[in-house]
C-alpha cells in the first residue's frame, strides 16, 4: 500500500454544520497505518493534528499550519506517553511576519474573529488564521506589504508564506520516511490541500471539495467529507 497523507477538515469529518471528526475513521486509518505511513496534513495548528496521532494510536506523522510545521516519529516505539524515534519537528514558516500582520490587522481597527481565548491560534506557530466574517481585503493587502498570502481554506483565512505549502510539508514528512513524495496517495478537500496534489503521485478530491482541489486532484470521490474519504481509501488500497 502506498503512504498517505489526509487532511482533517472536511475530509476526515462529518458534512457541516457537524465539524467533528467521524469515528468510523479512527478504525480506518489504523488498520492503513499498520500497512503503510499515514500523515495527517492540515492548516490546523500543530497541537491538533499530534492529538489527533496519538489518540488514533499511530505513528505521530504530521503536516500541521499549511506546511508551517512538521514532525515524524519514525518509530512509534513502546512508551504510550513518551513516542518513538523522530526526526524532530521542522519549522518551515515565518512566525514572526504573520504575527506582524495580525498586528496591523488589529491597528487597523479589524479582529481576528475568534473571540477570548484565542483557541485557534494560542498554540499556532508559524502562521495566524483570521475568522471568515472578518474583512478580507485589507487582510490581503496588509499580508502583502509583509510578504506573505492569505490563503482561503473554507474554516478560515490563513496568512502564512507564500513559499511555504503543505506540499513543502510533505517534501518534509517524506524525506523523514526515506520515501518520494509521489510514492504517496493524497486525499483533501479544499485549496490548501492541491498543492499537496501536485507532488503526490496520486489524488483524491472528496465530492464537497472546492474547485481548487477539484481541479488539481487526479479523481474526485462520489461521496462527500469522511464517506468520501473511506471511498478513496478503498479507492487507493485496491488500485
Amino acid at each position: 500500500m502506498r503512504p498517505l497523507a489526509v487532511d482533517i477538515d472536511g475530509t476526515l469529518t462529518r458534512p457541516r454544520p457537524d465539524r467533528g471528526v467521524d469515528p468510523r475513521v479512527f478504525d480506518a486509518l489504523r488498520a492503513y497505518a499498520a500497512e503503510a505511513p499515514v500523515v495527517v496534513a492540515t492548516g490546523k495548528a500543530f497541537p491538533f493534528p499530534v492529538a489527533l496521532c496519538e489518540f488514533i494510536d499511530i505513528p505521530k506523522r504530521v503536516i500541521a499550519e499549511n506546511g508551517g510545521v512538521t514532525l515524524c516519529e519514525t518509530n512509534s516505539g513502546d512508551d504510550p506517553y513518551g513516542g518513538g524515534e523522530s526526526d524532530g519537528i521542522t519549522y518551515n514558516g515565518d512566525p514572526t511576519a504573520a504575527e506582524a500582520v495580525a498586528d496591523a490587522y488589529r491597528e487597523a481597527g479589524y479582529d481576528l474573529g475568534w473571540g477570548e481565548p484565542d483557541l485557534v491560534n494560542y498554540w499556532r506557530e508559524t502562521e495566524v488564521a483570521v475568522a471568515r466574517d472578518q474583512p478580507l481585503s485589507p487582510l490581503t493587502a496588509i499580508a502583502a506589504d509583509h510578504g506573505l498570502e492569505v490563503v482561503d481554506t473554507g474554516y478560515a483565512y490563513h496568512v502564512k508564506s507564500p513559499a511555504i505549502d503543505k506540499d513543502t510539508g510533505l517534501e518534509t514528512v517524506a524525506a523523514a520516511l526515506d520515501r518520494d513524495p509521489e510514492a504517496f496517495v493524497a486525499v483533501g478537500d479544499s485549496e490548501n490541500d492541491a498543492e499537496l496534489f501536485g507532488v503526490a503521485g496520486e489524488s483524491y478530491a472528496v465530492a464537497n471539495a472546492d474547485d481548487h482541489a477539484l481541479e488539481a486532484a487526479d479523481h474526485v470521490t462520489e461521496a462527500s467529507y469522511a464517506d468520501g474519504f473511506l471511498e478513496a481509501l478503498e479507492r487507493a488500497s485496491d488500485g
